[in-house]
């Protein structure tokens, strides 16, 4: 047992010990407090996140290569909707910035369900395309890549504190295909952390005080999801980029369509050759399973 994990069982057993106490309960905030604690304690020693067993907000950027990565950037957000439905997880869309062709140049979307979160978070990076391009004249072969992250959906009440001169809140119309406003009232609102530049922009909710609630609830949950990786990485003594370059050689997942088929996961080493199976019907749960390891 590494001296982290010592620290924690000792900590638990603090906390349990505490609580056999009869004056446990004389100070309610503290005790609320000390359970809230062993919970996440036990969570962590259990090798889950604290917001595992909650929703999921995904977003997909597309990275590289045009028109075929923003059409990518689609067909990851059907296989990802294909496999909420499987598992009668609710999903709606936030935002949606598409082009003329069904693409999308990023999309913003929340899946609730028990677990989501969990089952989904190690889904983050850099996919990649490989097929014949329909959108090449010459029908050559094209790479595409698309980034994907997922971060938790927080409890209001559990929400991370942003100073309000961090963050810089800018409205606009909300957005149809091919980037056309949809209706002429600024309910549209993209919000701006200013020190790590993340932004969140939700356009979903008919109020534009309401997409201002939910575009700083996502943008809690980007800087959860930062704050959570810089500390994995300085425990295990390593340097992480708050920034991810959408190309080649930092993708986790491949989905070949020609000159073969085949899906393979870089981490795992996870191959599945029905490429239909994994884009058009959502069934990734064998990479899930496997990337719990990981």
């Amino acid at each position: 047992m590494d001296e982290k994990k010592r620290e924690m069982s000792g900590r638990i057993a603090e906390i349990e010990a505490l609580m056999q106490k009869p004056d446990f309960w004389s100070d309610k905030e503290r005790a609320q407090g000390l359970i809230k604690e062993l919970n996440e304690l036990k969570a962590r020693a259990a090798g889950e996140g604290k917001y595992d067993k909650g929703s999921a907000v995904l977003t997909i950027f597309s990275g590289a290569g045009g028109d075929d990565a923003e059409d990518f950037s689609a067909m990851l957000y059907r296989m990802y909707e294909r496999y909420a439905e499987s598992r009668g997880w609710p999903f709606s869309v936030l935002h949606r910035n598409e082009n003329d062709h069904g693409g999308y140049r990023n999309v913003t979307f929340e899946i609730g369900g028990k677990g989501a979160y969990g089952t989904l978070k190690n889904e983050s990076g850099v996919h990649r395309l490989v097929r014949i391009s329909p959108f090449n004249a010459k029908k050559l072969r094209h790479t595409s890549f698309s980034l994907v992250e997922v971060i938790p959906k927080f409890p209001k009440t559990e929400r991370l504190e942003i100073q309000e001169d961090e963050v810089t809140i800018e409205f606009a119309k909300s957005s149809g295909p091919g980037g056309q406003n949809a209706n002429k009232r600024e309910t549209a609102v993209r919000a701006v952390h200013n020190p790590t530049k993340l932004t969140a922009t939700v356009e979903s909710e008919r109020s534009q005080e309401r997409n201002k609630e939910r575009a700083l609830e996502i943008l809690a949950g980007k800087l959860y999801k930062l704050r959570e990786e810089e500390r994995e990485a300085k425990e295990k003594g390593m340097y992480i980029s708050k920034t991810t370059e959408i190309e080649w050689g930092n993708q986790i997942r491949s989905y070949v369509l020609h000159p073969y088929k085949m899906v393979k996961d870089h981490r795992t080493g996870i191959e599945m050759r029905d490429t239909e199976k994994v884009l058009e019907r959502g069934e990734i749960e064998e990479f899930l399973e496997a990337e719990k390891s990981f």
